[in-house]
């Protein structure tokens, strides 16, 4: 059990390099700029990461957070900023010549697939993957940014599936956290292609710098697993008042909202209305999704009011107990003496005992 641990943490944090490094090869493909190949350095961070959690963790996770995630992020994210701002992302080459690329690319291939067959040499096996990348190479490179975009998120939900589990997550949760990030992938995927696919916001430097940012803001999501987590509260958080037993009764959906709200829909829904709004970017796609964006929020908003008024009746329903989790202490009974003689005792200037005392044979009263 503990090598399959050790595999599993191995193999994803491997699959995380060889795409950032498919990432930062496009670049300088794109760029005509070897100095990018220095974005391969941020990789040594997730090396780093990986020697760390074998030699103290033995290969598991971490207790709300992932440390690989975030760092597969940090290797990656700026690959990818660099092909969406690069002027030869935004257009592609005519149909017509590149479908006579594409067949001609296949016929080679082709070819030098029956040759292989015919020698079985080594040279020729070779040969094959160099036209095979040559392939790669010709494709539009618009196709190729998208093309990461879309194994980035996947490599995101595939590695923190294979990631040993850590902390207090269980595999109920995992599961959970998981068709969580499926839906999430599908709606940043959208907002990406469908902001950066317009003309009029290709042009704008500034719009589609305030695009891929909103876009990285909400990467922000994945390393973090508070949103399944759930927490027993102890019976003298209902003593605290209500914020303490709101915020231990529902911190994951608490979590949830909030990653909704500020991180997400919410967001995105600023956006999507500056576009229709000031610049004027208007299409079927982009109010769907902004009107999606805005019944999110309200129905989260919603829920936090429901569990606000959930919290409150059930501490109204609970008797109230005093600060300090005791009752005060009942005054002490005089003994063989009624409220009613204390009283006239008292006006009457008659020595009444204060405290009572075990009455005995040779015990008496003081006379005044």
């Amino acid at each position: 059990m503990e090598g399959l641990v050790l595999l599993n943490a191995l193999t994803t944090r491997l699959l995380f390099v060889l795409h950032s490094l498919v990432g930062v090869w496009r670049v300088t493909v794109v760029t005509k700029e070897p100095r990018y190949w220095l974005l391969a350095l941020l990789n040594l961070l997730l090396f780093l990461e990986t020697a760390l959690t074998l030699k103290f963790k033995r290969g598991r996770g971490y207790k709300w957070f992932s440390p690989a995630i975030f760092l597969y992020l940090i290797s990656i994210v700026p690959s990818l900023w660099l092909l969406e701002t690069h002027h030869e992302t935004q257009n592609c080459i005519s149909q017509s010549e590149g479908m006579s690329q594409n067949t001609s690319s296949k016929q080679d291939f082709n070819q030098t697939l029956i040759s292989s067959e015919q020698t079985h040499g080594r040279g020729d096996l070779i040969e094959m993957a160099r036209v095979f990348v040559n392939n790669l190479s010709t494709t539009c490179e618009k196709s190729w940014t998208l093309g990461l975009h879309q194994t980035f998120l996947l490599m995101l939900i595939i590695g923190r599936w294979l990631l040993p589990i850590g902390g207090v997550i269980t595999r109920d949760q995992l599961s959970e956290l998981l068709l969580m990030f499926v839906g999430t992938a599908a709606d940043i995927l959208e907002f990406t292609s469908e902001t950066l696919g317009e003309k009029n916001v290709r042009n704008n430097f500034t719009l589609v710098c305030a695009i891929l940012f909103t876009w990285t803001w909400s990467m922000l999501q994945f390393p973090l697993d508070l949103a399944v987590q759930q927490v027993a509260c102890p019976a003298s958080v209902t003593a605290r008042g209500f914020r303490s037993l709101f915020f231990c009764q529902y911190g994951a959906d608490l979590w949830n909202i909030g990653i909704s709200v500020f991180i997400q829909d919410g967001p995105f829904l600023v956006l999507r209305l500056i576009l229709m709004t000031y610049f004027k970017v208007i299409n079927q796609m982009l109010v769907f999704f902004a009107v999606k964006n805005f019944l999110v929020v309200v129905l989260h908003l919603y829920r936090f009011v429901v569990l606000a008024m959930d919290v409150r009746a059930s501490l109204r329903s609970q008797p109230e107990v005093p600060r300090g989790g005791y009752s005060p202490p009942a005054e002490p009974a005089v003994s063989g003496v009624s409220p009613e003689a204390w009283e006239s005792g008292s006006k009457e200037g008659v020595a009444i005992p204060l405290r009572a005392s075990p009455v005995t044979s040779d015990d008496s009263f003081p006379t005044p």
